[in-house]
C-alpha cells in the first residue's frame, strides 16, 4: 500500500493531485468556498474512482488551513464509498448498504478499516455502523467535517455519513485513540437538566453546570470557551474516559460538542504533558508494525487550537512524520471504532 499526500494553499486542486495515478481511494479536505466546485473537479479527473471529503483543514507536516488538501491510497488496496442520508433522524434506513459493501470488497477484522466523514449526529451514526461492523471487528475511525456538507463518489450531501471501506491486500491494519488528559483530583458528577439536541448540561450534582465550572477552576465566565483546552470534562465509560469539549456558555448551563444524558457521570479533566503522550502514541504504533506503509489521522480542531497557541503544531507534526507517510484532517471531533470524542486524536496505520 502507498499513501500520497498533496496540497495547494490557494485551492488549486490540479496543483494538488500532481503526481497522483491510478488511485485506489481518494479523500478531500476543501474549505467552505470551493467545496462544491473541488468535489465536481476531482470527480472529472478520476472518473469512477471512490472519494470521500468534507470542508476542513488537512496536514502532513504543515497545515493548509484555507486551500484544499488530497490523501489517496494507491498500490495493494481495494476501496468502495459510499454514503448513509439522514443521520439526523434516521441513518438505520439505509444500513444496508454498509452490509453490501463490506461483502463486496470480503472485509476482515485484520486487514479492513471503515474511514468516515460525518455532519452531526455524531454518536447514533456511529451506533448505527457499529450495528454491521462490531460484530466483525472491523474498525472505524474518522472524525466531522465542517458546514454540514460531505461528498461521497463525486456528490455533494447534507446530513449525511460518508464512509469508506479499505482493505490492505498485503498487510494488517490497526487503528488507534491519543487522549492527553487525565481525571483531576476526584470530582465525580452526576448532570442533570440536559437538552440532547443542544448537547446542553443544565447541572451539575444539583447546582448550575456554569457555576460548578467556575468555581472549581477560580475563573471567570468569559475564560470558560478557552479553559476547555486545558480542562474538558469526561464520561466515564467502564475503564475509558471520553472527553467532552465545552463549546459555549448558555444561561446558567454549558453547551458542549458531545451529548451528555441525565444521570451521566461525568469527571473533570486536565491536560497531561502532550509531548510525552505523542511518545507514547509513537512507540505503540512502533512496537506493532515492523513496516508502515501510511498513518492517516484526525486531529480536533481544539487541540490544534491548543497546539497553535503553544507554538507546537508544526513539532507535533514533525514527531508524527517519523512514522513515515502521515497526514490527516484537522475536524469537529474525532471517531474511534463506536466512540464519539473530542480533543483527541485517532488515525489508522497501515502495514
Amino acid at each position: 500500500m502507498k499513501q500520497f499526500y498533496g496540497k495547494s494553499e490557494k485551492g488549486d486542486l490540479k496543483e494538488a493531485v500532481r503526481g497522483l495515478s491510478d488511485p485506489k481511494l481518494i479523500i478531500l479536505m476543501s474549505n467552505r468556498d470551493q467545496f462544491e466546485k473541488h468535489v465536481e473537479e476531482l470527480e472529472t479527473l478520476y472518473p469512477g474512482v471512490p472519494s470521500i471529503g468534507c470542508i476542513g483543514m488537512s496536514y502532513d507536516t504543515t497545515v493548509v488551513e484555507a486551500g484544499v488538501g488530497i490523501t489517496a491510497f494507491t498500490e495493494g488496496v481495494t476501496a468502495v464509498a459510499n454514503v448513509l442520508l439522514q443521520v439526523s433522524s434516521m441513518p438505520v434506513k439505509y444500513i444496508k448498504r454498509l452490509q453490501q459493501d463490506v461483502e463486496q470488497i470480503g472485509a476482515s477484522a485484520r486487514d479492513t478499516v471503515c474511514i468516515d466523514l460525518c455532519v452531526g449526529n455524531d454518536a447514533c451514526v456511529l451506533t448505527t455502523m457499529d450495528s454491521v461492523l462490531g460484530p466483525k471487528k472491523i474498525q472505524l475511525m474518522g472524525g466531522t467535517g465542517d458546514a454540514g456538507k460531505i461528498s461521497a463518489n463525486g456528490k455533494v450531501y447534507e446530513d449525511a455519513v460518508a464512509y469508506a471501506l479499505v482493505k490492505n491486500l498485503n498487510g494488517k491494519v490497526k487503528v488507534y485513540k491519543e487522549n492527553m488528559y487525565r481525571p483531576l483530583s476526584d470530582y465525580r458528577f452526576i448532570a442533570s437538566g440536559t437538552d440532547k439536541s443542544k448537547y446542553y448540561i443544565g447541572e451539575l450534582n444539583g447546582k448550575p453546570a456554569k457555576q460548578v465550572y467556575e468555581d472549581i477552576l477560580h475563573i471567570k465566565e468569559k475564560d470558560i470557551a478557552t479553559q476547555t483546552f486545558q480542562n474538558p470534562f469526561g464520561k466515564i465509560s467502564g475503564e475509558d474516559v471520553c472527553i467532552i469539549s465545552i463549546k459555549e456558555v448558555m444561561g446558567n448551563g454549558l453547551a458542549c460538542f458531545r451529548q451528555v444524558n441525565d444521570s451521566d457521570v461525568l469527571t473533570l479533566l486536565e491536560l497531561k504533558d502532550y509531548r510525552q503522550i505523542a511518545e507514547e502514541t509513537i512507540k505503540n504504533i512502533r512496537d506493532d508494525f515492523q513496516h508502515i506503509s501510511g498513518v492517516y489521522s484526525v486531529n480536533c480542531l481544539f487541540r490544534y487550537l491548543l497546539f497553535s497557541q503553544n507554538h507546537n503544531m508544526q513539532e507535533y507534526l514533525k514527531s508524527m512524520s517519523a512514522l513515515g507517510s502521515h497526514c490527516g484532517l484537522i475536524g469537529y471531533g474525532e471517531h474511534y471504532n463506536n466512540q464519539f470524542v473530542n480533543q483527541s486524536m485517532t488515525c489508522v496505520v497501515f502495514e
